[in-house]
């Protein structure tokens, strides 16, 4: 970045992402089924059916993509979703900073030469 100043907050949003971490994108579902049986007292009674079953939901290509889970894998699903969330969150905070930062040097261009190096200063590293 050419000797350019970076806001703090830029920097630890940046360094905060460069964290990496298990973390997906989709959803964990948990369900009850009747079975096949018709005699199975869970076609007659909802309280009665089976499970509970957890699934996990993701697209994936542009297709919907569901995969059976156990109760311990569904948890770490579930976390491993919210990490991902998590990450979308910090994603859209390092945009608006980085945002603001070049509304400024919008506002004004000469600010990257006040915020890092000074006009007329030799680029030369030290």
């Amino acid at each position: 970045m050419n000797n350019e100043f970076v806001p703090a907050t830029v920097q630890d949003l940046a360094a905060a992402l460069a964290r990496p971490a298990p973390m997906r994108r989709g959803s964990v579902s948990e369900r009850s089924m009747k079975c096949g049986r018709k005699q199975c007292r869970c076609h007659q009674d909802p309280r009665a059916r089976h499970g509970p079953y957890y699934s996990l939901t993701r697209m994936e290509g542009g297709k919907t993509r569901s995969r059976y889970l156990s109760a311990e894998q569904a948890a770490l699903a579930r976390q491993q979703i919210e990490a991902g969330q998590a990450f979308r969150d910090r994603i859209e905070a390092y945009w608006r900073v980085c945002e603001q930062w070049a509304d400024v040097r919008l506002e004004d261009p000469g600010a990257a030469r006040s915020e890092g190096a000074k006009k007329g200063a030799s680029q030369r590293p030290s």
